[in-house]
């Protein structure tokens, strides 16, 4: 399946990129297209992302918090 944007139904994540992680919400190792998410820098290690169509709020990406090493984890 697709992960989109609940806002403005921008394709955002495939499932193919899903992985169990401990947190409660769903963990993706990569994005669907190259702008499918923009970043902004909150703190070491971590960005906040959000749609990269419309700008709706999606979370987190983690760097080098993925299944393999020097993965990221949205």
């Amino acid at each position: 399946g697709v992960y989109v944007c609940a806002k403005c139904g921008y394709e955002l994540f495939s499932s193919r990129a899903k992985y169990e992680h401990s947190s409660p919400w769903p963990a993706f190792t990569e994005t669907i297209h190259e702008d499918s998410v923009a970043k902004r820098k909150e703190r070491p290690g971590a960005y906040k992302v959000s749609c990269g169509r419309c700008g709706n709020g999606l979370g987190h990406e983690f760097l080098n918090d993925g299944p393999k090493r020097g993965q990221s984890r949205f």
